[in-house]
């Protein structure tokens, strides 16, 4: 089977034959950078996808093919894609979306699951996610168009806690609850800090808090499988400082800009734009 080739997204208009109209501010500062960056920021395509065009000699500068993915451009320059203009790249922006079960995140997948970026508006361009959530997870996921946002806010160091209700079947040991916060060792992988408590049961469902500030891969599951404790529903309540509140399943809202400013505080993006905080479902 042969690869697909890389989907071209929005962002491109028809390449014009007056040049002096021609010129588009395709970077959003003065320095060069790296064409694949700027695809991906403009909404073309992923950084991968971005040099398997190049490799395809479909991206030209200044009207001559780019034959290397480190090649650099300025806003100056004129930056074209199967002869079509690269328009201005999108100002950064973030949305929360509340995720249902049933989707996974990843732009691929290769047993034909749904992912969640197929049940997004196709408007809002290309986005990628803060972290993931697993297919049968729900809740807080955090999206963005800007590649070195999501880096920033995903890594350790960022120190934003992840708080999520989860209900599980079981009958919970209240110490073993209390030393998850020692962090705890689990086949020879070492999970962080982890804050549980008891919020109700039922029979033998029992709804915990809990919160976390690393995030590995299924983390949560298991760690209470280890525990003799069987996850049937997880909700990411919150990412740092932002929270799911009253999204409803698979509704999305846009982060206002000033509310990024606040909350992101040096992490912000040196050039954010637009206020659109409408509310929209997903397909």
């Amino acid at each position: 089977m042969t690869d697909a080739p890389p989907r071209v997204a929005k962002g491109l208009t028809p390449e014009p034959s007056a040049t002096p109209l021609a010129t588009e501010r395709i970077a959003p500062s003065l320095a060069p950078e790296r064409i694949a960056k700027v695809l991906a920021r403009a909404g073309v395509a992923s950084r991968r996808d971005a040099e398997r065009l190049i490799a395809d000699g479909r991206v030209k500068l200044d009207g001559v093919v780019v034959t290397a993915p480190g090649t650099k451009v300025t806003r100056e320059q004129i930056l074209t894609v199967d002869g079509r203009v690269v328009e201005g790249a999108r100002p950064s922006a973030l949305w929360r979306y509340h995720k249902p079960d049933g989707l996974i995140t990843t732009h691929r997948d290769p047993e034909g699951r749904r992912t969640v970026f197929e049940a997004l508006p196709r408007d809002i361009g290309r986005v990628i996610s803060i972290g993931r959530l697993d297919y049968a997870s729900e809740g807080l996921l955090l999206l963005t168009n800007d590649g070195a946002l999501a880096r920033a806010l995903e890594l350790p160091s960022t120190g934003w806690i992840r708080r999520y209700r989860v209900r599980v079947y079981g009958k919970p040991d209240h110490a073993a609850l209390a030393a998850l916060k020692d962090g705890i060792t689990i086949e020879g992988v070492r999970y962080g800090p982890i804050e549980a408590s008891i919020d109700s049961a039922k029979r033998d469902n029992v709804w915990l808090t809990v919160a976390l500030a690393e995030g590995k891969n299924r983390e949560v599951r298991r760690v209470f499988a280890h525990l003799g404790l069987k996850v049937n529903r997880l909700i990411r309540t919150a990412y740092g400082p932002f929270q799911l509140g009253k999204l409803k399943r698979g509704e999305l809202e846009r982060v206002q800009p000033k509310v990024m400013r606040e909350q992101l505080g040096k992490k912000m993006p040196p050039k954010t734009g637009g206020s659109d905080a409408r509310r929209r479902r997903a397909a």
